[in-house]
């Protein structure tokens, strides 16, 4: 029989080793237990358009906003923990983005949605974001009547861009417009905001045309512009079909010098794609463009190009897709939580240095107040800056120029007459 000696070492082994094992266990529980909630990443969506014909304009837009997200991670995250980013292809099908984004909110559970390009995209998604009281970030500019307190409206309403480009025109280029876009919500209703105003400046509207989105036969709207004699062109296209309009308006011997092309939706990034011996000459009302000079924006332009390649043009769009993303992380900072219900405050008056200037979410309207510039395509691609407002400007998504009953019924009036779409629907096949 042992004696109490040995009994007591025995015992102390059998403790020791019991310890050891359970150190071990439990030195193993982070390989193989799921994440505890402070630790885990914070999910967001990024919805565009990687394919169709959208794409041209969105990739880059979603590149950029990958390339803030990988910056956030590279600053130590938010809140901690690690920005993941859900990426999902919209391809150019309003249907397509309404799912994904339903399945984003309710599925991946992501803090925030960055995406859309086109109104007819937003207006879209707009319902499923307010039914289910979750945040999209929408870097684009647009036509205004709207305002919603599930959206965040990076891009230009109305008086940060459209306004202005209209006065501006008059003033340089001519008096006699001619209004060409895609059709959907966007387009149709700039141009009836153009319109008011050009009507209040005493300029006129010589004629106006649409084009399905995707369309690349131009030949009748360049045919009905050559007739109409206007002084300037007012183009509202969108996506690749600008390569179409203007191929056939330079086959029409329309060039920049003899009919110049004001656009709303162009930007370096089509240009590029374009081509820019053929684009060179020609204007855009943006507010941003490459060409800006601030530390901000050199630094900007170089984290692209080292992440996407030294040629990659930088856009308006994809300065707004990159500051509403360090805005919303400040927002989470500030809140202590990736909720929406919990930063859905924080959000409002939100400012930082930008690439092109100073932003700041209006608090009253969740648009951005930003600068305005309008700039003439140089033949390297970029923009000369003509003009720029020289301050940020005040949001004003309703403006006085269009009342709000007479734009809403307007709006109402296309969604009806589109079969309860924001897209004209496709023309009857031969």
């Amino acid at each position: 029989m042992p004696d109490p000696s040995e009994r007591r070492r025995n015992f102390v082994g059998a403790v020791v080793l019991v310890l050891v094992s359970w150190i071990t266990i439990l030195g193993a529980l982070p390989s193989w237990l799921p994440p505890q909630p402070r630790h885990r990443p914070i999910k967001v969506g990024i919805l565009h358009s990687l394919t169709g014909t959208m794409a041209v304009s969105e990739r880059l837009v979603a590149d950029a906003t990958l390339y803030a997200i990988e910056d956030l991670n590279q600053r130590g995250g938010v809140l901690g923990r690690k920005v993941e980013a859900v990426v999902v292809d919209g391809r150019s099908d309003w249907g397509v983005f309404a799912t994904s984004a339903e399945r984003l909110i309710t599925q991946e559970k992501v803090s925030a949605v960055f995406g859309c390009w086109t109104s007819a995209c937003r207006k879209t998604v707009k319902p499923i974001f307010e039914r289910r009281d979750a945040v999209l970030f929408y870097p684009v500019q647009y036509e205004g009547l709207e305002q919603s307190p599930n959206i965040i409206y990076t891009g230009a309403a109305p008086n940060q861009q459209i306004i202005p480009a209209v006065k501006w025109t008059l003033d340089h280029l001519g008096r006699r417009l001619f209004l060409v876009g895609s059709d959907y919500v966007f387009p149709r209703t700039a141009n009836k905001i153009i319109a008011a105003q050009t009507a209040a400046l005493q300029g006129e509207v010589v004629g106006e045309a649409y084009a399905p989105l995707g369309s690349q036969d131009f030949t009748a709207i360049v045919a009905a512009i050559q007739a109409a004699q206007p002084d300037v062109i007012f183009n509202t296209i969108n996506g690749d079909s600008n390569l179409g309009f203007f191929r056939a308006l330079r086959a029409a011997g329309l060039t920049p010098e003899r009919l110049p092309v004001m656009s709303f939706s162009l930007a370096e990034s089509e240009v590029r794609a374009l081509g820019p011996a053929m684009m060179a000459g020609d204007y855009a009302a943006r507010n941003y463009f490459q060409s800006v000079d601030t530390p901000e924006n050199r630094a900007f332009i170089a984290g692209i190009q080292r992440r996407f390649g030294p040629d990659t043009a930088t856009s308006a769009p994809m300065e707004a897709a990159y500051f509403g993303v360090m805005l919303w992380a400040r927002a989470v900072e500030e809140a202590g939580s990736a909720e929406f219900r919990d930063f859905r405050a924080t959000i409002k008056g939100q400012s930082m240095a930008a690439p092109g200037g100073t932003v700041t979410i209006d608090p009253q309207t969740q648009h951005t107040w930003k600068t305005v510039r309008i700039g003439k395509i140089r033949p390297d691609g970029n923009f000369e800056i003509l003009w720029d407002s020289q301050r940020p400007v005040r949001p004003v998504p309703f403006p006085s120029l269009l009342p709000r009953r007479e734009g809403l019924a307007f709006l109402e009036a296309l969604y009806l007459g589109w079969r309860g779409n924001w897209q004209a629907p496709p023309p009857p096949g031969p």
